[in-house]
């Protein structure tokens, strides 16, 4: 079964509010089993909802519309859908009464515009609204259906979970339709896409030759690296979570150490992990990044049992007379290595991690804007510096910085451990 999702409202447009309802709506379509291959926005303009509406049922066999059942005048959903159903609005007393109760239950007479919220096209069935006045509708067109839900997030979200869902499971089952579609995101750093999409090309393209199901998708996250989305679709969630683990272990076995968690897990939640299982503790040393590791690292439940603490060793002096740096460039490979031997010195840790480098937009010490220096010291290892290139401004630079180093942090954790 195919269902698009139509969000209705001219501040979605114009940028004034994000349609977190259609992200919503996707998510749990897609739980049930339910193809949700197109998501539309339309204005509050009856002409453009009607052809949205109309544009949807040709694709698909339904439609969810959120949004324009309010009492005001450019709340003009329910005409719209009178308009694609050719049957006129016909005002629920029962409707009425209920609203008008809600509002004397407040001590308030309820307006006259209220009594829109009581037209409803005539052959639909109005979903009862019991977080506010805006009743929902279920419309048939044909042998396809429109539900229209309030744009209110916890009203539409009641109210589908309610009413709409178990009306498309009996639509689905009445079909001989049951399934689930779920997705796994696995995170990489580390890779450009293209780098990333060349590694993973034989797989695509087998899972394509095999029917697509599962699929891989390549997201571009910024600051947060590449993530691969793993979607599979099954008859129940025991079966397409076997279907998950088993593609991520071929994105895994195809992509190595660049990727470093699943899902919700996060670069230093990875670190966390690792330093616990090792009974490490860490310290900081930052320059350029002016603490954004400390701040990455302390949204990690926990943080206090491996998290010693950091210098944020902006001025050249803190460097040299808190950290034992020796005199002379601050950008450089030997400054780093002090600084993470330093840190791990002043604030008796087990790891020392250090960042130096130059954001912007000036050179230093000779080195151009990007210019990062990572230092690590680590059990008995010499200690070492790794210089990275990085694109972007001046905050980009930073926050490149501060998940770079932890980066780098990981991977000699991950090697020192041989996982």
């Amino acid at each position: 079964m195919r269902i698009e999702i139509v969000a209705v409202g001219t501040e979605l447009l114009l940028g004034q509010i994000a349609d977190t309802n259609s992200a919503w709506l996707g998510e749990q379509l897609a739980l049930a089993g339910v193809d949700s291959h197109f998501h539309q926005a339309v204005g509050d303009n009856q002409a453009r909802i009607v052809l949205a509406l109309r544009t949807a049922l040709a694709r698909g066999d339904g439609v969810v519309v959120c949004g324009g059942l309010g009492p005001t005048h450019d709340d003009i959903t329910r005409e719209a859908i009178a308009e694609v159903m050719h049957v006129p609005l016909v005002r629920d007393e029962a409707i009425v009464e209920r609203i008008a109760g809600l509002f004397s239950s407040r001590g308030r007479e309820m307006p006259a515009s209220n009594g829109r919220q009581a037209d409803v096209p005539a052959g639909a069935e109005p979903i009862a609204q019991q977080l506010g006045t805006a009743p929902g509708l279920v419309c048939p067109v044909g042998n396809k259906v429109v539900y229209a839900l309030p744009g209110v997030p916890y009203e539409m979200q009641e109210m589908f979970t309610r009413a709409v869902l178990p009306d498309l499971r009996r639509r689905m089952g009445q079909a001989g339709e049951t399934g689930t579609i779920v997705s796994r995101v696995v995170k990489t750093w580390g890779l450009s896409e293209s780098g990333l999409g060349e590694l993973l090309a034989p797989r695509i393209e087998a899972l394509d030759a095999g029917g697509s199901n599962p699929t891989i998708a390549l997201l571009a996250s910024g600051i947060e690296g590449i993530k691969v989305r793993i979607t599979a679709k099954a008859t129940d969630a025991p079966a397409a979570a076997a279907m998950l683990e088993a593609e991520e272990a071929d994105v895994r076995a195809l992509v190595g150490d660049h990727v470093f968690g699943v899902d919700d897990e996060t670069m230093e939640s990875a670190v966390a992990t690792l330093l616990s299982l090792d009974g490490h503790s860490l310290a900081l040393a930052e320059s350029v990044t002016g603490g954004l590791v400390a701040a990455r690292l302390v949204n990690v439940p926990g943080a206090s049992s491996w998290f010693r603490g950091g210098v944020v060793s902006y001025a050249s002096a803190v460097k040299h007379e808190v950290l034992g740096v020796p005199e002379g460039p601050v950008v450089s490979e030997a400054a780093a290595r002090a600084m993470a031997e330093g840190a791990r010195r002043v604030l008796q840790a087990d790891v020392g991690l250090a960042v130096t480098g130059v954001a912007g937009p000036e050179e230093q010490d000779g080195r151009r804007p990007g210019t990062v220096v990572v230092g690590l010291a680590i059990g008995e290892a010499p200690s070492e510096a790794v210089v990275l290139h990085l694109p972007g401004d001046r905050d980009r630079v930073r926050q490149y910085s501060a998940i770079s180093a932890l980066d780098l942090l990981r991977r000699r954790l991950l090697a020192a451990g041989e996982r």
